[in-house]
């Protein structure tokens, strides 16, 4: 199973763009920061995700701005030809 949920703010926001096939598409920088257990410690965890909506959910993430805060949850995936790592988010809930 491929399925991630992460509360995070949005760092940054291109411009929104179209995909080949007319899809509107928004890619974003996500930031994160929690402690989480791990081994019996606690451990602070911060990072930064490039992240992607397609459709009309990106139309409604553009309207968000920089600083939202909410729930993301989506799939993972590697773009074609790069080596990190994507979320590709297909819910968005703000907090």
């Amino acid at each position: 199973m491929n399925r991630t949920e992460l509360t995070a703010c949005i760092a940054e926001q291109l411009p929104l763009r179209y995909t080949p096939a007319g899809l509107p598409a928004l890619d974003l920088i996500l930031e994160h920061a929690s402690e989480v257990q791990e081994a019996g410690h606690m451990r602070k965890v911060q990072l930064k995700l490039r992240a992607l909506a397609i459709g009309s959910l990106a139309e409604s993430l553009v309207k968000q701005a920089v600083g939202s805060v909410g729930t993301f949850s989506g799939f993972l995936a590697t773009p074609r030809q790069g080596k990190s790592v994507v979320l590709h988010i297909q819910k968005f809930q703000q907090d």
